[in-house]
């Protein structure tokens, strides 16, 4: 399974759990790091843990075992790393802060309905 498929299954995960403004950028021609950023959004801590279990739920039953995850505890930013994609599940106080978007602009945003497709 290549990134693009882990995306589209990490997606697909969020969305499930009613992941808000998800973002798909690019990076794998500016960094080394992974392939894709996929950078969502929850409501509260029980959200934002649901959707972590169910992107490493995901992931995990597809053969592709998250390699990190942190800030599961409290929950206002979760970095999940997968080697090929990294997964960022943010409240949104903390999502505005880190502003990864900007941080990130060098790389080309995704639409997702086109890479769902």
């Amino acid at each position: 399974m290549d990134s693009k498929e882990m995306a589209k299954l990490a997606i697909t995960a969020l969305e499930d759990k009613k992941a808000e403004d998800v973002k798909v950028i690019d990076i794998s021609n500016i960094s080394t790091i992974a392939d894709y950023f996929i950078i969502a959004s929850g409501t509260n801590k029980s959200q934002i843990q649901t959707m972590t279990d169910n992107v490493a739920e995901t992931l995990g039953r597809a053969g592709h075992p998250e390699k990190h995850i942190e800030g599961y505890q409290n929950a206002n930013w979760i970095l999940m790393d997968f080697q090929d994609i990294i997964v960022h599940i943010f409240d949104k106080e903390n999502r505005l802060f880190y502003d990864l978007e900007r941080i990130w602009r060098d790389g080309v945003e995704i639409d997702k309905e086109n890479l769902l497709q």
